[in-house]
């Protein structure tokens, strides 16, 4: 970072660092293009506006997500329909499958907390029914199915690089295609003048819009793009790490009462931006989660977390009154959700307790006391009850 601010701490164009971490992600992900973006919010706005969803087309998106991977739909005048989960916490392919519509213009999956949705079903019923297939891939980074990187499935993916990110730049994102039209739109709505000019054809139709774009910017910062290419070199490395603690912390908790551990299915790869808990209250005696997380917090194991904004989107006020905030919206109209709507993400969100997943060697001794903090908790569970 020091070195970039002496090369320029402002990039226009695909060069230097901005060209350099474009070129290993793409690399890295098996992919034709990258485009770096200010935020995973940004990616997924863009890919979106990049994949041509229109004012009044649905789109397929989890009801148990981070808020952002549909809240860009909005903007776009589109309508969320919301699909219930399954038991991993992913995309329910049955669910999906039930709300399509000949307005269906899109299916998104999220990879809940590094864990792959299952993208060959997926893609199959997008192939069949002949809609966009887009990945959030903001918690997934360097996860795979069958040695095939997630982001690299549909047509065109997004994901964040913010803090805990697995692939961190402090704030960040990127947006992945294989599709080069998807690429230019991309480049639009995005990253107008320079790049457009240079990187869209004079043949195609949206070179003559370079100067202007759409009038958004959504460039990443020089200094934040050094930091993810120097982590992205380190980014399998930290993979295998978590990998081995999430093991560890698996292995150990499998037979403790109370606490069911995720269950990866064969040759899934998960990259662990978290490790998500399942808590069952009948085996410790009807015990809630509450009084069980409350007691966690007690024996100091203060990063156990209860998600809250990564929730049923059917919870947040936004998604059960979008036309507050968006009254111009005709089509949003159609978007009215409330609670009880989605039964399966809404039990998995309501159990669910998360852990960090660290990746270090000296990080070993730290997750070993958080599963003994774990099992004394659950060995005095009848003492919580009053």
């Amino acid at each position: 970072m020091a070195e970039q601010l002496t090369e320029s701490i402002s990039i226009y164009d695909r060069s230097g660092v901005i060209a350099e971490l474009e070129d290993a992600l793409a690399n890295y992900f098996g992919v034709k293009h990258a485009v770096l973006m200010s935020s995973g919010t940004a990616a997924l706005h863009a890919a979106y506006a990049a994949c041509v969803i229109e004012p009044g087309d649905e789109v397929i998106v989890p009801a148990y997500t981070f808020f952002a991977t549909a809240t860009p739909l909005f903007h776009l005048g589109a309508i969320p329909v919301l699909a219930d989960c399954d038991e991993t916490g992913n995309i329910s392919v049955t669910e999906v499958a039930g709300k399509i519509t000949p307005n269906t213009a899109a299916i998104v999956a999220t990879h809940m907390w590094g864990i792959p949705a299952n993208m060959p079903a997926l893609r199959a019923l997008a192939q069949e029914h002949h809609l966009a297939l887009i990945e959030d891939g903001s918690h997934a980074h360097g996860a795979s199915l069958d040695e095939q990187k997630v982001g690299s499935f549909g047509k065109a993916a997004a994901f964040s690089m913010n803090g805990p990110k697995p692939l961190s730049a402090g704030e960040g994102g990127f947006m992945l295609t294989n599709d080069d039209e998807v690429y230019y739109r991309t480049l639009m709505f995005a990253h107008y003048n320079k790049r457009c000019r240079s990187e869209i054809p004079s043949s195609s139709t949206l070179h003559r819009f370079a100067i202007t774009g759409t009038g958004l910017k959504f460039r990443i910062h020089p200094l934040a793009a050094a930091f993810a290419l120097d982590q992205l070199a380190h980014l399998d490395e930290y993979l295998a790490g978590r990998a081995e603690i999430a093991n560890l912390i698996c292995t150990e908790l499998a037979e403790v009462p109370g606490i069911s551990v995720p269950q990866l299915p064969n040759k899934h790869q998960a990259a662990w931006y978290g490790l998500p808990l399942t808590y069952v209250s009948d085996e410790l005696g009807g015990l809630p989660v509450e009084r069980f997380h409350q007691a966690l917090l007690t024996e100091g194991l203060r990063e156990v977390d209860r998600p809250g904004s990564t929730c049923p989107l059917n919870q947040l006020p936004l998604f059960q009154d979008p036309g507050a905030l968006f009254p111009f919206q005709r089509e949003l109209e159609h978007v009215q959700y409330w609670p009880g709507q989605f039964p399966i993400a809404e039990t998995v969100h309501h159990h669910t307790l998360k852990l960090p997943v660290w990746h270090r060697e000296e990080d070993v001794p730290l997750a070993r006391a958080y599963v003994d903090g774990i099992k004394k908790v659950v060995e005095h569970h009848h003492d919580l009850k009053g």
